[in-house]
Order: structure tokens, then C-alpha cells, then sequence
């Protein structure tokens, strides 16, 4: 009895969604079930009841339907991460050494949440997006935090704090290690307080890392 009232609630739910809401939720049960190159588009289209050429009139392919779900929250990411990036390379260069840590933290904390509010999103941007334009993510932070850590060295030179020279294999290496290792938090859905600790956790570790390869 109670069986047959949830799923009599879930119709009515069900009923309530705009025809776009409904492609949208089946498209996203398919993309993080198949990923984006498995995803079958006559199946997304077929669950929803609607034929191929009615769908055509919400979008144009799989491709621009991914990009519906996920293009606002893959520019937000990536947004986040370059403002806190500019907001550190525009502050006086002898305050740089003093708050790197703190303004890298409160940039990590907000992606975590805003991650956390959008995880199948998210989730769909970093496990299901091959063969698109936006799994690349990682790649485009990594080359933007490496720029970052240039800035800084010349920053420290300036300061007459040089630091050695990295190997740039290395460089390339830890970085993309730091943001997989971020990203596995939303990836394994972790409790956010978990992650939360995790990433105060992972930050000391990095923080500690960088500042002694850097001689600093």
C-alpha cells in the first residue's frame, strides 16, 4: 500500500515537470549512467515519450544537450578558480608570501560547495564528459595555476626570496595530482564535513610541499 502511494506521488511529481525539466532529468540519468560517448540519444528521447523531431525543437544534438546541463556550472568552476587567481597576482607583491595560502583556501571551499549544490552536474563534468569540449577541466586549471606559480616565482625574485627552478614534468605532475585529489572528493561524494576536513587536510599537505620545493 505504501509501495503503491510513493509511486503514485512520484507520478504526480512526475506529471508536474515541464517537458524540458523531463528531458533534462532523463538526459542526466543516461549521461552518468553511460557517459557522454555511450549515451544514447534515442533512449533519452524515448523515456521522455516524445519522438526525435520534437526533440529537435528543444536542441540541436547530444552535444548541445550536454552542454544545457552542464556549460553553467563547468564556467563557474573555472570562473572561481581565475578570479582568486587575479585577485592574488593584483595584490601587493610583498603581501603575496602572507595570504597565498588563505586566498587559495577560501577558492577551494567555494568550488567544494558549489560542487556539492550541483554534484550530478558536476559529476557529469568530471566521469562523463569525454568527447566533449568540457573534459578538459583539469587541463585548463592546471595550465592556469601553473602561469600562477610563474607569476609568484617572479614575484619572489623581486622580493629577493628566489626559489629554485622546478623541473617542469614535476611542476606538471603535483598540480595535476592537487586537483585530481580535489575533485575525488565530489567524484566519491563524500560527506561534505568529510570533505571539508579533507580539503583543510589536503591544503596544509600541498601548502607545505610548494613552500619547501620553493625554498621558502
Amino acid at each position: 500500500m505504501i509501495y503503491n502511494g510513493v509511486i503514485r506521488r512520484a507520478h504526480i511529481i512526475n506529471e508536474k515537470l515541464t517537458t524540458l525539466e523531463r528531458i533534462h532529468q532523463a538526459a542526466k540519468a543516461e549521461f552518468l549512467e553511460k557517459g557522454y560517448k555511450g549515451a544514447s540519444l534515442r533512449n533519452i528521447v524515448k523515456s521522455v515519450g516524445m519522438t526525435t523531431g520534437a526533440f529537435y525543437g528543444y536542441y540541436k544534438s547530444k552535444e548541445e544537450l550536454f552542454e544545457a546541463l552542464v556549460g553553467e556550472h563547468y564556467q563557474y568552476i573555472l570562473t572561481c578558480f581565475k578570479k582568486a587567481q587575479q585577485q592574488f597576482a593584483e595584490l601587493p607583491h610583498e603581501q603575496q608570501p602572507e595570504v597565498m595560502s588563505e586566498i587559495s583556501g577560501i577558492c577551494m571551499y567555494d568550488m567544494l560547495h558549489y560542487a556539492y549544490a550541483h554534484l550530478e552536474e558536476c559529476k557529469l563534468i568530471l566521469c562523463c564528459s569525454e568527447g566533449t569540449k568540457f573534459s578538459g577541466l583539469i587541463d585548463e586549471m592546471v595550465e592556469i595555476e601553473m602561469a600562477a606559480t610563474h607569476a609568484y616565482q617572479q614575484v619572489l625574485r623581486e622580493l629577493g626570496r628566489p626559489s629554485p627552478k622546478i623541473d617542469p614534468t614535476l611542476e606538471h605532475i603535483l598540480i595535476t595530482g592537487m586537483f585530481h585529489t580535489f575533485f575525488e572528493l565530489v567524484i566519491h561524494e563524500m560527506p561534505l564535513s568529510n570533505a571539508e576536513n579533507y580539503v583543510k587536510e589536503m591544503r596544509a599537505f600541498y601548502t607545505a610541499g610548494w613552500m619547501k620545493i620553493m625554498g621558502q
